[in-house]
């Protein structure tokens, strides 16, 4: 069987832009000498995810092409394919956007969010893009960006029927003044998120791979799910580092995904 190993990497938020770039390249770094293949950050790690809660340095397209060309080096460097949280300055205006590198280094392009959360407008515009898939040697994967993958299946569903066998997801998902602090992964108590992880996999027959920010009270953590609907691994809530898990590539058979007929746009 083809086997990959993933790494998930549950970092804090970073204190400026800078040090969510010094961030992602140490975690380049450890997930190279680890053996991983592909490694996944939370969403627009770089700069930093925008909300009334933190509030990174203005928008600036000159930082981000700059931070990309480090990282891209980075991932050359230790020969790992990474997929980047980050922002997009465009002429619609700010995006949220997964930033793919070959393991080689080479950009091989990016996925925006399609889907904003009601709280995010006036922060970020959603991409009519649409979707698209990314290749790792054996690997097909797709990604799905927060919001757009708990709420949205379609968007997990349109790669997997192109042949995916993991859809990402990064995430940002802060704790709430005196919200449920969970200790189990899908605790019963706690919201529909990690249940939704559980379904993404399940009903596409693929590999689903959520990825967030590491905080004291995180409502919901970085975690691997079967293409059956059950937990492969899991981050302990709030802990930082790198979540490693090895997957065969031929469990993410994709019968559900491609059995689906009722949705063909991208």
């Amino acid at each position: 069987m083809a086997q990959v190993r993933i790494a998930l990497a549950n970092l804090p938020y970073a204190a400026n832009r800078e040090d969510s770039v010094s961030r992602v390249i140490a975690a380049i770094r450890e997930a190279g000498a680890a053996g991983v293949e592909i490694v996944c950050f939370p969403e627009a790690y770089v700069p930093g995810y925008r909300s009334a809660i933190h509030r990174p340095e203005p928008p600036d397209a000159a930082f981000l092409e700059r931070a990309w060309s480090h990282i891209a080096r980075a991932a050359g460097e230790s020969r790992v394919a990474v997929i980047l949280g980050t922002e997009r300055v465009t002429a619609d205006g700010l995006m949220i956007s997964a930033l793919v590198i070959s393991g080689d280094g080479a950009i091989a392009g990016f996925q925006d969010k399609t889907q904003i959360d009601p709280s995010e407008d006036g922060l970020y515009v959603p991409s009519s893009a649409g979707r698209r898939t990314f290749t790792s040697g054996a690997t097909t994967f797709g990604v799905a960006i927060c919001h757009e993958g708990w709420r949205y299946p379609e968007t997990v569903r349109w790669p997997a029927k192109r042949g995916a066998q993991i859809v990402f997801h990064p995430h940002f998902h802060w704790a709430e003044a005196g919200g449920f602090r969970p200790t189990t992964f899908a605790d019963p108590a706690n919201t529909f998120h990690e249940k939704a992880a559980l379904c993404r996999a399940a009903e596409n027959t693929c590999f689903f791979a959520t990825v967030n920010y590491a905080s004291d009270g995180s409502p919901t953590t970085s975690a691997v799910v079967r293409p059956d609907g059950t937990l492969l691994a899991c981050q302990p809530y709030g802990q930082a580092g790198l979540l490693i898990a090895d997957i065969e590539l031929d469990e993410a058979t994709r019968l559900l995904a491609t059995r689906c007929r009722d949705y063909e746009r991208s």
